[in-house]
């Protein structure tokens, strides 16, 4: 198969070329304000199968349904919160992604097998032409081999996927960089399942009540059925092994150049994920700043394709600094340490 690569902008895209192959089964990349996203009919469960098939995806792992305007949110799920009215308004279009029952006319094949679905609406022009000229709600995980970096732009997308997909809109590099927040709103406690953007605090903020953390956002997850994408299988992952160190900078700065020295001992090579800061502090063989460290966007907007650049080197282990920031911090960490298998070494 050969892959199609068309330019879109910021304005209004005729997208009938991609609408089609959304319509016909087929599947599309697009660009999001998050990542790009590997999109298909979510109501077609032969094209969900689809997606599955072209990432590598186990079946078992839900997709995300994106959705153009607040009424479609109706023909994909069986029941609307009353307090989804109240995150829509507040943060839709956006990075957030809202979990609720689902109706008959969604699949199972696009939620992993559940009875609840994943809903969000995109906050970028293409995504949402595409979704209306498509005439469907769209399943998207993100457009990349399952367990790889996410892409935030079109050239990842076409590492991964180029030959196994028909089209990739390129709407260049995304805004955000990590995936959506993901809220659970079908138990008593609206329960977050995927740390992103939009906070804790802005969520209790909204609802007027306290947001609870599922405990696999924090810990290594157990063996039950993923609710939402990125909860059970390593994800976010360079080639190379990785290891993130986390404590005092300066104690953190001197264990890495310990590890590194010890690899270099017995020839293999090193990199290290840095910041503006302290990138000239070390000694590996590939050093990447991630940005400044009060720049918390920057470090999320960077992180994958910082990740995606040590697999066009030759590095056989990366050692990142810990980038607990104050508001996307846990977010960051989540994306940081599913990409290191939970791998964290703390210096005090």
């Amino acid at each position: 198969m050969q892959t199609k690569i068309i330019k879109v902008g910021t304005g209004h895209t005729d997208l009938t070329e991609a609408a089609d192959v959304i319509r016909g089964g087929g599947l599309v990349a697009f660009p999001t304000e998050t990542v790009y996203g590997l999109g298909a009919d979510a109501c077609n469960p032969q094209a969900a199968k689809k997606i599955y098939t072209a990432k590598g995806r186990p079946s078992d792992n839900p997709l995300i349904v994106h959705i153009a305007q607040w009424n479609d949110l109706f023909a994909v799920a069986g029941e609307v919160p009353a307090e989804a009215k109240r995150l829509a308004d507040a943060f839709w279009p956006g990075p957030l992604t809202m979990v609720m029952k689902k109706n008959e006319r969604i699949p199972r094949e696009t939620t992993g097998g559940l009875d609840t679905v994943a809903v969000r609406m995109p906050n970028h022009p293409a995504a949402l032409a595409l979704i209306c000229q498509s005439g469907c709600p769209i399943a998207a995980p993100s457009a990349n081999t399952s367990g790889r970096p996410s892409p935030t732009e079109a050239a990842h997308v076409a590492a991964d996927l180029a030959g196994k997909i028909p089209v990739i809109l390129d709407g260049g590099p995304v805004g955000i960089g990590i995936e959506s927040t993901i809220i659970d709103l079908t138990e008593e406690t609206p329960v977050i399942l995927r740390p992103g953007y939009i906070t804790k605090e802005m969520l209790s903020q909204t609802l007027l009540r306290e947001v609870a953390i599922d405990s696999a956002v924090i810990a290594p997850e157990s063996g039950k059925i993923p609710k939402a994408p990125g909860m059970k299988y390593r994800h976010y992952a360079p080639r190379a092994e990785m290891i993130v160190v986390s404590g005092e900078m300066q104690k953190v700065v001197a264990k890495i150049n310990e590890l590194t020295d010890k690899n270099h001992a017995n020839g293999r090579k090193t990199g290290v994920i840095a910041t503006d800061e302290t990138k000239q502090f070390y000694r590996a063989d590939q050093i990447e700043s991630i940005g400044a460290r009060e720049d918390e966007d920057a470090i999320a907007r960077h992180l994958y394709r910082i990740l995606r650049d040590f697999d066009t080197g030759d590095v056989q282990i990366i050692y990142s600094e810990s980038f607990a920031t104050p508001r996307i911090g846990q977010a960051i960490m989540n994306r940081l340490l599913k990409a290191a298998g939970n791998h964290e070494i703390f210096v005090s």
